[in-house]
C-alpha cells in the first residue's frame, strides 16, 4: 500500500517548497532596500505592504475560505494598514489594484503569501521599533496575533490542509502564491526604485 501523504503531500507543505526561491528573493530584495533605516524609507514599505493587502482585500471575505478558517476576517491587516498610514500623515500610492481572481484554490495561494509575512514580521516589529513604531502607533500592520504568531500560522496551514484540492487545485493554489510574491515584488521594486 502506498502512503498517500507521500504521493499528495498536504497543500501548506506544496506551497512552502514550490515557492521557497520566490519567497526568499523577494525577502533578499526587501532587505536591501533597507525598510527600516529611516522613517521615509518605511513609508515606502508600509505604502507597498498597503497597496498588496488592497489586492486581496476581498479574500478576507471570501465565505468558502472563512468556513475554513472561521477567524479569517479578523487577520486582515488592511485597517491597520490604513491606520499606520494615518499615524505617519500618509496617503495611500493611487496605483491599480490586481485582481487574485475569484478561483478558490488560486485565493488561497494568494493568502498564503499574506499570512507568511504575517508569521515573519516578528523580526520586522523589533526593527520598527528602533524608529519609535510600535503595535499602537505605525507599525500595527506587523502586530503578532493575541494567541501568538506560531499557533497563529499553524491554524492557517491547518485551515489549507483542510482544503483538500485535488492536484489540479493545489496546482493553481501554488499558481496564486508565485503570482502574490511576484506582486509584491512588483510593488517593492516600484517602491523603492527611487
Amino acid at each position: 500500500m502506498t502512503d498517500t501523504a507521500t504521493l499528495n503531500p498536504p497543500l501548506s507543505r506544496s506551497l512552502k517548497t514550490e515557492t521557497h526561491a520566490a519567497h526568499e528573493a523577494l525577502d533578499n530584495s526587501i532587505m536591501a532596500a533597507q525598510p527600516f533605516a529611516s522613517r521615509e524609507r518605511y513609508a515606502r514599505f508600509l505604502r507597498m505592504q498597503h497597496q498588496f493587502h488592497r489586492d486581496i482585500h476581498a479574500i478576507y471575505r471570501d465565505q468558502r475560505i472563512a468556513d475554513l478558517l472561521p477567524d479569517l476576517r479578523a487577520r486582515c491587516r488592511l485597517a491597520d494598514l490604513e491606520a499606520d498610514l494615518a499615524d505617519l500623515d500618509l496617503q495611500a500610492d493611487a496605483q491599480d489594484a490586481v485582481e487574485p481572481g475569484e478561483d478558490l484554490a488560486t485565493r488561497l495561494g494568494w493568502l498564503y503569501v499574506a499570512e507568511g509575512s504575517n508569521l515573519g514580521a516578528a523580526f520586522l516589529i523589533k526593527a520598527a521599533a528602533k524608529l519609535g513604531l510600535n503595535e499602537v502607533f505605525g507599525a500595527r500592520h506587523l502586530s503578532g496575533a493575541p494567541e501568538g504568531r506560531g499557533l497563529h500560522w499553524k491554524r492557517f496551514q491547518q485551515a489549507l490542509d483542510a482544503a483538500d484540492l485535488d492536484d489540479a487545485g493545489q496546482a493553481r493554489a501554488i499558481a496564486g502564491a508565485v503570482a502574490a510574491f511576484k506582486r509584491v515584488q512588483a510593488l517593492a521594486d516600484r517602491a523603492f526604485a527611487a
